[in-house]
């Protein structure tokens, strides 16, 4: 048998493992599902996408910063093209729209330097629509990489010929590349931008060899790995646009009367409906504090089954009637998720 020994100095780490040990409590997880990041009205059919990023002015600043980072030739146009791959890509797999266009216009132009430009003028936009039969530009509106070099070495210890260990010096050579993304989305009609956003991400590459020309031929190939990422970026923009589900935690009382030990039982082999069956018989409990978590159950098995307006009811009941706090927190997740889904109303109908 184990001895513990308790301290005088930690009462209130002892209270704590008290609580937990009696919590009234049990969490569980559901899937909701939430609203586009970005609204697409459902007036616009067919999207254009349009890559702006590639740059007409500043060209010796370019230069320099190819040099500085160690950038290969013409990167940043491929991975631009290849997020632009993406962005079409991920459209056509959803099938959200009737047609998705590579654009391109030799009206617009892109000073560079790695941050958004202006936004293009209304009648631009309306002028490229127009002429490629689209409702909407999902543009690109700059792209960039930036790399950075470091080198180390390092004594290993390797086997020649002989079979003897000899120690050599291996250098290192560590590419960090940030990738940075621009984007808007120009609605034509209603002559609004629906989005406007930078995505980032790295890659990272690491060479090793007998000298430093050696571990920086190892690293050559970080070039397919920007491009596969770029790629990456552009199906995580198009997503954007799409509603996307996620798993939420809630809690709900499981201690009160026999009951909710009943009805925890219940709840842990799946049959949340015959849980709820015992927890609305306690709604009528004599005890405010047993009606209350009862309530404050009813509106968790409500909103499990998809009725949130009746689950916001039973909470709202349990705050007002029996002064349930977590009642009250809940209530507002509710009211919340109620906002949400009238939006997801608009976004799929």
């Amino acid at each position: 048998m184990k001895t513990f020994v308790i301290r005088p100095a930690l009462p209130l780490l002892i209270c704590a493992f008290i609580l937990l040990g009696c919590g009234s409590t049990n969490n569980l997880t559901m899937s909701v599902t939430e609203p586009a990041p970005v609204y697409v009205p459902n007036h616009i059919k067919r999207i254009g996408v349009l890559n702006r990023s590639e740059t007409t002015s500043n060209k010796t600043l370019d230069k320099i910063d190819k040099v500085f980072s160690a950038e290969g030739q013409n990167l940043d146009k491929e991975g631009a093209e290849n997020l632009i791959l993406g962005i079409k890509d991920e459209f056509e797999k959803n099938q959200t729209f009737e047609d998705v266009i590579l654009v391109k216009s030799d009206m617009v132009e892109n000073p560079g330097l790695g941050i958004f430009p202006n936004p293009m003028s209304w009648n631009m936009v309306n002028q490229i629509c127009e002429e490629n039969n689209v409702d909407a530009l999902v543009v690109l509106s700059f792209y960039d990489t930036d790399a950075s070099i470091k080198y180390n070495i390092q004594t290993i210890n390797k086997v020649n010929a002989l079979g003897l260990k000899i120690p050599i010096i291996e250098h290192i050579a560590e590419v960090n590349t940030n990738i940075l993304a621009g984007f808007r989305i120009y609605d034509n009609a209603n002559k609004t931008i629906l989005d406007e956003i930078i995505n980032s991400d790295r890659a990272q590459s690491i060479g090793r060899g007998i000298n430093p020309v050696k571990a920086a031929e190892a690293i050559l190939g970080r070039k397919e790995a920007i491009l596969q990422i770029s790629k990456g970026i552009g199906h995580r923009y198009a997503l954007r646009t799409y509603p996307f589900k996620i798993r939420v935690s809630r809690e709900y009382y499981v201690k009160g009367t026999n009951n909710f030990e009943i009805g925890k039982r219940r709840a842990q082999t799946g049959d949340w409906d015959g849980a709820a069956q015992l927890w609305e018989v306690e709604t009528k409990n004599a005890k405010s504090k047993i009606a209350g978590r009862a309530c404050y159950n009813m509106a968790i098995i409500n909103e499990i089954n998809g009725n949130l307006n009746t689950a916001a009811d039973w909470a709202s009941k349990a705050y007002t009637d029996y002064r349930d706090k977590n009642a009250l927190r809940y209530l507002k997740i509710l009211e919340n998720r109620m906002a949400k889904n009238r939006l997801l109303a608009l976004q799929t109908n």
